[in-house]
């Protein structure tokens, strides 16, 4: 049965979304200004990358790398899966019907995920956490062969937001079943929201942060025009570029199905779970681009697109005002499409004024 198994670009660390990531060099920088900083380090199993723009009174590297590293092991500390000690992993070892108090950063992640799965008709959950174990991409390890529908049946008993109670007013959590949440499609985004809160906080005003391919940019880049990026062509096999923005003072955040996947006897399993059906998705979207005010957002949604499939997720899209780019597989080849709100982001939309 399991004579072909083929296992593909499986991270190590706490994140087991590897989004089809936003190609992370600036394009065309000729005649850049002199003056950029560039740090870069590790953090949630993936990499970290920052472009400032120095300022007369800007931090010195030393102080900025520093400062960016805490922000980016606050965020670890609260949300890894990996960490014992951390705050979700003992929520999530907790008896069921214990109200356990959560940080003002955890509450608003958690709050965040549970409203992008009401808006997706639950296509995203954040107690995703045992499908993605049972598929083989979470800490547990991969698998030889899939697991068997009944497998499938019992651990879906064990997912759904629906077994949480939320206590806003005293910033509390619930669980009425043995649920565990996985912020790992959730909490890149917000990692970079805040070390780019951190960095404005420091009178810097030109920015681009990236943790694991989820980006948020502000001011101009170091040309001195607005900052412009790519989006991957979804190839497994190259890392050329589909489309390029230009974007400023927002996030982007890019998920797709083409570089975490497996293969037995010839079939892929994609490392998106639909969390109402319990079974990788299997449809011709292959990469979903949401541009937000918030990366942390545009991460979330990216995830949910994914699932819902081409049709679903556009209609989800413009429903709620999302700037969206969508790329299909179809054969050999790939179709682009977007919701009307993502057409001021085209670079070709940019040139025409």
């Amino acid at each position: 049965m399991t004579s072909a198994v083929s296992q593909k670009s499986h991270p190590r660390g706490w994140l087991f979304t590897v989004t089809a990531a936003v190609i992370l060099a600036l394009l065309c920088a000729c005649s850049e200004a002199p003056g950029p900083v560039r740090l870069s380090g590790e953090t949630m199993g993936t990499s970290w990358h920052v472009t400032v723009i120095a300022i007369p009174d800007s931090p010195a590297v030393a102080t900025l790398q520093q400062g960016i590293e805490t922000v980016l092991e606050a965020v670890n500390q609260s949300m890894s899966t990996y960490r014992d000690d951390s705050e979700i992993s003992r929520f999530n070892a907790l008896p069921v019907d214990e109200w356990f108090a959560v940080s003002p950063d955890f509450y608003t992640v958690l709050s965040t995920a549970m409203a992008i799965s009401w808006q997706s008709n639950g296509a995203y959950d954040v107690t995703v956490a045992p499908l993605v174990d049972l598929w083989g991409f979470g800490p547990a390890g991969t698998v030889s062969e899939p697991p068997s529908d009944d497998a499938v049946t019992e651990v879906l008993e064990r997912v759904g937001q629906d077994h949480l109670r939320l206590d806003g007013e005293s910033q509390r959590l619930l669980k009425r079943s043995p649920v565990s949440l996985d912020f790992s499609s959730i909490a890149k985004g917000f990692a970079v929201d805040r070390v780019a809160q951190w960095l404005s906080e420091q009178g810097l005003q030109d920015y681009l942060v990236e943790v694991g391919g989820e980006m948020r940019l502000a001011g101009r880049s170091p040309r001195g025009d607005t900052w412009r990026i790519a989006i991957e062509r979804p190839d497994s096999a190259d890392r050329a570029a589909e489309e390029a923005i230009r974007v400023s003072e927002v996030g982007v955040a890019t998920s797709g199905d083409y570089r975490n996947f497996f293969e037995i006897d010839g079939k892929r399993y994609s490392h998106s779970i639909d969390p109402r059906r319990g079974y990788p998705v299997a449809h011709d979207l292959v990469s979903v681009t949401v541009v937000h005010p918030s990366a942390m957002v545009a991460d979330g949604w990216a995830t949910a697109l994914v699932v819902l499939g081409y049709e679903d997720a556009m209609a989800v899209a413009q429903a709620q005002g999302l700037a969206v780019y969508f790329i299909r597989r179809q054969g050999e080849a790939f179709h682009a499409s977007h919701t009307p709100a993502f057409s001021q982001y085209l670079e070709s939309a940019s040139q025409q004024h």
